[in-house]
């Protein structure tokens, strides 16, 4: 029996040995590795504080930042991306920030930024927060050949003779926001709303029609969902990481559970439905879903029904959610952008609508005509530069790389400054902080003289399979607008870029329209 203790004991001993080598390992002797080896290379960062790197201010910038609006300004990295500046101002170009126990190497070289772009292998998508793949995973975080059956079988839904077929969904729905709009006038045709609101309501409304069609009023209710469970997810997600909190039954993380819960249990009905009408014959619907559906199957026929290929119901759930979460925050944060920069620029607003009127006149919007609406198209591109939906893509080194003249050894992570290369003088000149869509006159390539200084889709391999989608529902709503309402900043209005999920005004849009008359 004592013999049978001591053995117990010696086991229970060893398992604590272990772990604590490991907690060792991970908390102290691997983050100093990693640093040792970024400043032999001439990086540079703060040194390494055990457990939280530099998280305690990355926080505190960050809250310090959105305690106040901004100037009426786009000059807005400072606030964005408040501790991002203030590494690179303090530590130059070529530096690192700890994310927790995790270095994150800044890279502003648009040579090294494309490098990584194009070794999509060796800097891949970062085990994210357990909280955000509750959000949303599928094609945005899968990885090699996982990723590459994925892109295959949703592609079809985004080739462009499936979007004209979407385009009369897409008008209905912005125009619905047009005429509520309409009845808010008051007797001198003026009203002072808050837009935003408005906006996102629509790049729900049109995913929810696109995405499921005859499901409509349950895909809204999903959405409307997934909105509560992004914006809890974001509040804790401003504290600091506590691993393990999500797994107590705080009423947060309990509310959490139960949305995703809501929200699998709907996307499995609405799936079986459509699978069981394609097993019986029926023609798949030409909705995104639809279109998805067709294409799985259609694979797996190809490979002989091998249950190892195409998606199960648990992957185009994923892929559903994440229709919703890309697709509604993407289009809707370049709109809202686009309506506040017209506000304060009415000679561009001014311009874009006379190209509207001359292309469409008082008719719809078709899509030949959206196509070739150049001036609109030169004003979302700089809107897009100035207000990228995300901030920074960040990757993760798998394995050591080099990189330009850097090897970065595998553990660290790659940021991706987005917004701080779109604002970058030394790449786009000395009016890099002020609005000016001419200098998309000539194109993307002629803007960034063929430099990778210009990514709000990302690039490469791995560029956003959405981006001509969002921007043709954004071209359709703009022009709508513009057909309809002159527009002008509120008084009211208060400047405050923030990332909540993307890169949304944090105190609304407040906007003063006027009714055209027709």
């Amino acid at each position: 029996m004592e013999a049978t203790s001591a053995i117990f004991g010696c086991i229970i001993l060893l398992i604590m040995l272990v772990w604590a080598w490991k907690m060792l390992h991970w908390l102290w002797l691997r983050p100093k590795k990693l640093e040792k080896l970024l400043r032999e290379q001439g990086l540079k960062g703060n040194p390494y504080r055990l457990l939280v790197g530099d998280m305690k201010e990355f926080f505190k910038s960050e809250m310090k930042a959105r305690s106040k609006p901004m100037n009426l300004s786009d000059d807005i990295v400072s606030r964005v991306f408040p501790y991002g500046q203030q590494t690179v101002t303090k530590h130059g170009k070529n530096s690192f920030i700890w994310f927790g126990p995790t270095p994150r190497v800044i890279l502003t070289d648009p040579e090294l930024v494309k490098d990584v772009f194009n070794k999509m292998y060796d800097f891949q998508k970062p085990n994210s927060n357990p909280l955000i793949r509750l959000l949303a995973t599928g094609l945005i975080t899968h990885e090699e050949e996982k990723w590459r059956m994925h892109r295959k079988i949703i592609n079809p839904a985004f080739h462009l003779e499936k979007l004209k077929m979407m385009l009369p969904v897409i008008f209905e729905s912005c125009n619905d926001m047009i005429n509520k709009w309409e009845r808010m006038l008051s007797s001198d045709g003026s009203c002072e709303i808050d837009v935003w609101p408005s906006i996102q309501n629509l790049a729900s409304d049109v995913i929810a029609r696109t995405a499921f069609g005859s499901s409509y009023e349950e895909g809204i209710r999903i959405f409307q969902l997934q909105k509560e469970q992004a914006e809890i997810t974001m509040e804790i997600l401003m504290k600091v990481y506590i691993p393990g909190w999500r797994f107590l039954p705080t009423t947060t993380n309990r509310r959490l559970k139960e949305i995703d819960r809501v929200i699998i249990a709907s996307l499995t009905k609405i799936i079986n439905k459509r699978e069981n009408a394609i097993k019986a014959g029926e023609t798949p619907k030409n909705d995104l879903l639809g279109i998805l559906l067709e294409s799985n199957h259609k694979e797996i026929k190809e490979n002989n029904n091998n249950k190892n290929v195409g998606m199960n119901i648990d992957d185009v759930i994923k892929e559903c959610k994440l229709f919703y979460l890309a697709g509604e925050e993407t289009t809707s944060v370049l709109l809202v952008w686009t309506m506040i920069l017209l506000s304060r620029h009415p000679n561009w607003q001014a311009r874009a609508r006379e190209e509207v009127l001359q292309v469409f006149g008082n008719k719809k919007p078709d899509f030949d005509g959206l196509s070739h609406l150049k001036i609109i198209t030169m004003i979302l591109y700089e809107v897009l530069r100035l207000y990228p939906p995300l901030i920074v893509l960040p990757r993760a080194v798998q394995k050591n790389v080099r990189v330009g003249n850097l090897t970065l050894p595998a553990g660290v992570q790659i940021g991706l400054p987005i917004v701080w290369l779109h604002h970058e003088c030394e790449l786009w000149g000395d009016d890099a902080k002020v609005f000016n869509p001419e200098r998309f006159s000539e194109g993307i390539l002629k803007a960034t003289n063929g430099k990778i200084s210009f990514f709000p889709f990302g690039w490469g391999p791995r560029i956003c399979i959405g981006q001509n989608f969002s921007l043709l529902e954004a071209k359709m709503a703009i022009a709508l607008i513009l057909q309809h309402f002159s527009f002008e900043l509120s008084p009211t209005y208060a400047h405050a870029p923030a990332m909540i999920i993307t890169l949304q005004p944090q105190h609304g849009a407040h906007i003063i329209l006027r009714k055209l008359e027709m």
